[in-house]
């Protein structure tokens, strides 16, 4: 093989598999448009997700305190929280790849913010907004029923096609 054309074959590759996984976890994840230094997009909008499954409520993260799980960052308030996310993240971690409940439940990838959660058995859910969270609270069972039922086949799809752009 000639030296430009390993250049180019290799070059290609570094691509491929450079641009794989993020965009991968892009996908599944609701992430938000910052990244990290290292490049990980980060979730829930850099909020601690320790707190939020556990109730306390809407907390900052920090940078120093970070733990990268399935390609996407997370930020946490305090080392101990982000230990506590590392040892057992499905115990922290939103449902439906942090995207919106309600929206799962009708067929859309849609933002969430974590100031409209709620917890139900032990797992964390994540609104997009007042609006949505209040359509959620009038048939919780319902919602989450529907969107258990949609989110295998959504999961891995890019929210532009799930969304229909």
């Amino acid at each position: 093989m000639k030296p430009i054309h390993s250049l180019i074959a290799a070059t290609t590759l570094i691509a491929a598999v450079s641009t794989h996984s993020p965009a991968f976890a892009i996908d599944e994840y609701n992430v938000s448009a910052g990244a990290t230094r290292s490049g990980e997009r980060v979730a829930l909008r850099g909020h601690d997700t320790v707190a939020l499954a556990l109730g306390i409520g809407v907390i900052d993260g920090h940078a120093e305190y970070i733990h990268v799980h399935d390609g996407v960052a997370y930020y946490f308030a305090s080392a101990e929280a982000r230990d506590a996310f590392a040892s057992n993240p499905d115990a922290y971690m939103p449902q439906f790849g942090g995207y919106c409940a309600f929206g799962v439940a009708v067929g859309r990838k849609l933002d969430a913010n974590p100031r409209f959660a709620d917890i139900i058995d032990d797992k964390l859910y994540l609104f997009l907004d007042a609006g949505a969270f209040a359509a959620y609270e009038k048939d919780k069972g319902g919602v989450l029923a529907k969107a258990k039922r949609n989110w295998p086949s959504m999961h891995r799809v890019a929210v532009a096609e799930v969304n229909g752009r």
